[in-house]
């Protein structure tokens, strides 16, 4: 499996940017899909988490940023609104993923990560 981010780069700080990340590979059903971000000397943070029925945001990206899953193409995006300085970070797509139907657990996968820099 595979997760590969897109979207990344820089903006200043009151704009938007897209992240979006497309899973590959053998994959029955992902049953979380989200996005991390980490800064150096920080440990990985969650930022958004879209469950089957339920997303969960870090409280510092309520009301900012959005998350969005296409189950049918194994994507997931976050939108990213009124971006802060101290929003920057690279990010990193996540998933969980079930490969067969008859898999008794599911696996944690990560992409690579996508630079985010807000500043002016």
């Amino acid at each position: 499996v595979q997760l590969v981010e897109s979207g990344g780069g820089l903006v200043q700080p009151g704009g938007s940017l897209r992240l979006s990340c497309a899973a590959s590979g053998i994959i029955f059903k992902i049953d979380n899909m989200g996005w991390y971000r980490a800064v150096p000397g920080k440990q990985r943070e969650l930022v958004a988490m879209v469950g089957s029925s339920v997303t969960n945001y870090t409280g510092s990206v309520k009301g900012r940023f959005s998350a969005s899953r296409d189950n049918a193409k194994n994507t997931v995006s976050l939108q990213m609104n009124s971006l802060k300085p101290e929003d920057t970070a690279i990010y990193y797509c996540y998933a969980d993923i079930r490969h067969y139907s008859y898999s008794l657990h599911s696996y944690s996968f990560w992409g690579r990560g996508t630079q985010v820099n807000v500043s002016s």
